[in-house]
């Protein structure tokens, strides 16, 4: 499938992530994403988890990097069908599971893990203390969390020349965080066990504290 140059947009809504992030050529993005991908495999994979909940899984990039670095059956959610179906043409492996959901939807009887992903969601969430809240209720008892570390993101976005007329903010991103902040929104609801800062992102593994086993 030929990679798409930029997201979906849905309902009013971007979904996926099309080639301007995954797909890069530029030397320096693909390294800054290879350490992005390697902090988020050696983090899931210290936890040795049997199933993963991955929230917002894309086109499936993560569920790649999940996959070669963790034994772990995966059960990939997205909120939009299309990307859905895009994820599940790419990736090929009787450990994935996939479901078109909204995070809001997904529910403590059916979608607990004990591991949760979330990487690269919250910032397009109108609520992400309800989104926050949901991920802690639904990990068992760990979860992985990422979000562009601000106002780094679009900087370097604005100097390579990516969403000049948005003053580099990448499209859907309506929450910014810097590193210090986005911790302190992580510690309401989880016990931070590591964190991670490839450049330019903040990467959080935390403990439920909702969970009590």
């Amino acid at each position: 499938m030929k990679p798409r140059k930029t997201p979906l947009i849905e309902n009013g809504i971007v979904v996926g992530t099309g080639s301007d992030k995954y797909e890069t050529k530029n030397p320096v993005a693909r390294y800054l994403l290879k350490t992005f991908d390697q902090a988020v495999a050696e983090l899931a994979a210290s936890v040795s988890p049997k199933a993963i909940l991955e929230v917002g899984c894309g086109e499936g990039h993560i569920t790649q990097v999940l996959l070669d670095h963790t034994q772990a059956k995966i059960h990939a959610t997205d909120l939009s069908p299309t990307i859905i179906d895009i994820a599940r043409g790419q990736l090929n492996s009787p450990r994935v599971t996939f479901e078109a959901k909204n995070i809001a939807d997904l529910s403590s009887d059916q979608h607990t893990a004990p591991l949760v992903i979330c990487c690269e969601v919250l910032e397009h969430l109108e609520d992400p203390a309800q989104g926050l809240a949901k991920l802690a209720e639904l990990a068992r008892p760990y979860a992985l969390m990422s979000v562009p570390r601000e106002p780094l993101w679009r900087i370097l976005n604005f100097l390579r020349g990516a969403h000049v007329k948005n003053w580099g903010n990448s499209p859907g991103h309506i929450q910014h965080w810097s590193k210090k902040a986005f911790l302190n929104f992580v510690a309401r609801e989880f016990e931070l066990i590591e964190i991670r800062s490839p450049l330019p992102w903040t990467i959080t593994l935390g403990r439920s504290k909702r969970c009590r086993s």
